[in-house]
């Protein structure tokens, strides 16, 4: 393996590692996992979660941090969406091992 193919896995690696690390908090890979349906604003996600503006907004911020959602003012209002299409691909694995159907039948029989 070349250098410059060394340097390109390692940089590779490293956003990998902070794209993991921002998901891997509960209160944020919800909030992606809402966001995923389209488009909510700070108080729709606050509802949604049933949680205080000030704990959504912090994970909002990291999100926003980490590149994986974008912000859109709107009056007073701050709309969240995905900035990409990452978060969606990664959710749908998630959901897959975690979440479906076919997860709990699968470890039914295990």
């Amino acid at each position: 393996m070349s250098d410059e193919d060394m340097d390109k896995m390692i940089t590779s690696a490293c956003d990998a590692s902070a794209f993991l690390k921002a998901i891997s908090h509960e209160g944020r890979l919800m909030i992606l996992c809402h966001l995923v349906t389209g488009e909510k604003s700070v108080t729709e996600l606050e509802e949604l979660l049933s949680a205080r503006q000030a704990a959504v907004s912090q994970q909002l911020a990291r999100l926003r941090l980490e590149g994986l959602v974008t912000p859109r003012r709107d009056g007073k209002a701050i709309y969240y969406s995905l900035a990409d299409d990452r978060p969606r691909r990664v959710l749908e694995v998630i959901y897959d091992m975690f979440c479906s159907v076919d997860q709990g039948k699968s470890k039914a029989a295990e």
